[in-house]
């Protein structure tokens, strides 16, 4: 099947190069000629373990192609809608105006019985004020909605191997015609037994900021007990050990911290709650705001203990970040809480020197006031406090002993609870964490 896909970030690259891994013909249509030029070229313009192999085996297939022209897109039977629906300056409501440029642009290549597929995250009643424009423009015009559930760092493995299928449409059932054309799409996914979930549009809409906000309120529930852990002395990992063994609990996501970052989480609660209000249902999610709450607490409550470690004050004080990216395994700094730490600390008065795997490049554009290292090590060098903030591969196995010879005090704040007490304790460190007794 000849498939198009408008719009080539995160999103998009993946579910491209992926399409085209499931056997199809696919052109990318993005406007960022930056962007497409590195995708043509065979260069993933973001991190992402698995997905330079991908592009470059699905270009070299001759099946992949990208254009900043969406007159390429001509003569595709299915057209993906993957664009970015960020967060209005100044409001918590999504801002649409890419996925609306999106389907306008459409209008240009569309045929009757074309399906047009909405991917991106958008609050309820999109789909069905696009289907009604489609179907007044191009009449004959299907439309369907595709919610998607990548994780950063996962997101080959969640496209190609996902946990289920949701399809919203018209007619909220199989009988549907477009339905009937995103099996073809995803046949071979469906052939190994993924689940399939039919349904309506405000349905399928839901889907994916309920599941954010059912995340987004286990993390915030554990950074609570957290908080209510430091104020007892209890120990928040064994609280999450224990009540995780509760086949109704389950312990992912149970892990506290910093919280939350990143270009999804925050951004899509944050839309459920203004679309809730417009629709007069706003009272339904009020508990968002207090799961946002918390979960910005977390971010000042580090800057108090890096502060309190220090003896009282940050002025002068040599800090090392070990972090930039908002999670492990991605160069996302979007909403990044390691960064957000890290900015305090210099405002406070500290010298505050940076350190990430993948995150250096895009945290310089974005933050060129803070100061960079390549390695923890050198991060680190004379150091008063280290914090880690990302849970890196790296970070969580650094050797205690060798890196307390780097630093003038060792003094470490384990922003995610990803170290070994223990070994860090043994090697004469003063240890830190969120929700945990000092070590």
């Amino acid at each position: 099947m000849r498939i198009s896909v408008i719009g080539c970030g995160y999103l998009g690259a993946v579910h491209a190069a992926s399409l085209v891994e499931l056997g199809h013909e696919v052109v990318g249509v993005d406007v960022d000629e930056r962007k497409v030029a590195s995708l043509r070229q065979g260069r993933s313009p973001f991190y992402e373990p698995g997905f330079q192999d991908l592009l470059s085996q699905s270009l070299k297939s001759g099946r992949l192609a990208f254009s900043t022209d969406v007159a390429v897109a001509a003569g595709a039977r299915v057209h993906f809608i993957c664009v970015g629906t960020p967060q209005k300056h100044g409001e918590y409501a999504a801002d649409l105006r890419f996925v609306q440029a999106a389907a306008e642009s459409l209008l240009l290549v569309v045929e009757p019985g074309d399906v047009v597929v909405g991917k991106s995250t958008v609050p309820v009643g999109t789909a069905a004020g696009l289907s009604q424009m489609f179907a007044e423009k191009v009449p004959g015009t299907l439309l369907a909605w595709n919610p998607e559930f990548l994780r950063e760092g996962f997101a080959v493995r969640d496209t190609l191997h996902p946990d289920r299928l949701v399809y919203g449409v018209e007619q909220a059932s199989e009988a549907d015609p477009a339905a009937a054309v995103l099996d073809e799409v995803y046949a071979r996914i469906l052939a190994r037994g993924v689940p399939k979930v039919v349904t309506d549009y405000a349905t399928a809409e839901m889907v994916k900021t309920a599941a954010n906000s059912f995340l987004a309120t286990k993390i915030s529930f554990i950074n609570a007990m957290a908080e209510l852990c430091e104020a007892t002395g209890a120990d928040v990992k064994q609280l999450a050990d224990a009540i995780g063994y509760d086949e109704r609990i389950g312990r992912r996501f149970l892990n506290a911290g910093l919280g939350f970052g990143g270009g999804c989480l925050p951004k899509d609660i944050r839309a459920f709650m203004a679309r809730a209000g417009e629709l007069g249902a706003d009272q339904a999610l009020t508990f968002l705001r207090e799961v946002d709450s918390i979960n910005m607490r977390r971010r000042i409550r580090m800057v108090e203990l890096a502060r309190e470690v220090c003896d009282g004050s940050l002025l002068g004080k040599r800090v090392a970040v070990l972090g930039a990216a908002f999670k492990p395994d991605s160069d996302d700094i979007r909403d990044s809480p390691a960064l957000n730490v890290a900015q305090q600390l210099q405002l406070q008065g500290a010298v505050v020197r940076v350190t990430d795997p993948a995150a250096i490049e895009n945290s310089r554009r974005e933050w060129p006031h803070l100061d960079y290292a390549t390695t923890p090590e050198e991060a680190a060098e004379g150091a008063d406090a280290v914090l880690v903030l990302t849970e890196w591969k790296q970070y969580r196995e650094l050797d205690p002993v060798a890196f307390g010879e780097v630093v003038r005090q060792k003094r470490v704040l384990d922003g995610r609870n990803a170290l070994s007490r223990t070994a860090w304790t043994e090697a004469g460190w003063t240890y830190r964490a969120l929700g945990r007794r000092a070590g």
